[in-house]
Parts: C-alpha cells; sequence; structure tokens
C-alpha cells in the first residue's frame, strides 16, 4: 500500500531540505497556472514512453508524488512501485489541499 503523505507534512519535508524527489504528474497546462516549489512536471500521461530514462536513477531515493486531488498521483505511485520503486509516497489531497492548507495564493482551478 503507497503511504500518503498529508500537504502540512510535504511542506515540513520542504521547509527541512530534505533530499527527496517531487514530482507533479499534471499536464503541462496544469503545472503552467500553479505549482509547488521543486515539484518536477513529469505528466501521468507521458510515463509509459519516458519513466524509464528520466527516472531510474530515483528507485532508491524517496519519490513523492502530487497531481490535483490524489487520484492521477496514486496511479504513478502504483506504476512506479510495479516498475521496483519502493520509496513512494502519494500526497493527499493534491495541490486543491495545497491550496486550501498551506498556500492560499495558489491558484485553483
Amino acid at each position: 500500500m503507497i503511504p500518503q503523505l498529508s500537504v502540512a507534512d510535504l511542506k515540513a519535508k520542504l521547509d527541512s531540505g530534505e533530499d527527496f524527489l517531487l514530482l507533479d504528474v499534471r499536464e503541462e497546462d496544469e503545472y503552467a497556472i500553479s505549482k509547488i516549489e521543486r515539484a518536477k512536471l513529469f505528466p501521468l500521461s507521458t510515463f509509459g514512453e519516458k519513466w524509464e530514462n528520466e527516472l531510474s536513477e530515483f528507485k532508491d531515493k524517496e519519490v513523492i508524488i502530487h497531481c490535483k486531488m490524489g487520484g492521477r498521483s496514486q496511479r504513478a505511485c502504483e506504476f512506479l512501485e510495479s516498475q521496483g520503486f519502493t520509496n513512494l509516497a502519494n500526497v493527499a489531497g493534491g495541490i486543491t489541499a495545497w491550496a486550501d492548507e498551506i498556500d492560499p495564493t495558489t491558484p485553483k482551478y
């Protein structure tokens, strides 16, 4: 089962400077509207064609994934888990929860 990380926990990890990969699996147009600092855009729609070249080096690192509300990021976590990633977390509520609970200046769409 993929652990769920609250946005408060994500904020604490970001503030502490911990070393992890934060993936945003929304589409480019969504990312252009709002983003979380340090998040690398990697749309779920591109996972099949390019995950191995661009993400395989992170197999042994902590990978935290978010999207708009948590559904796509959960699917991304499940896919990466099936590819051998073991240190994954899904951000519960995604960027919508981030805007509601952490940064109300984050645009909602």
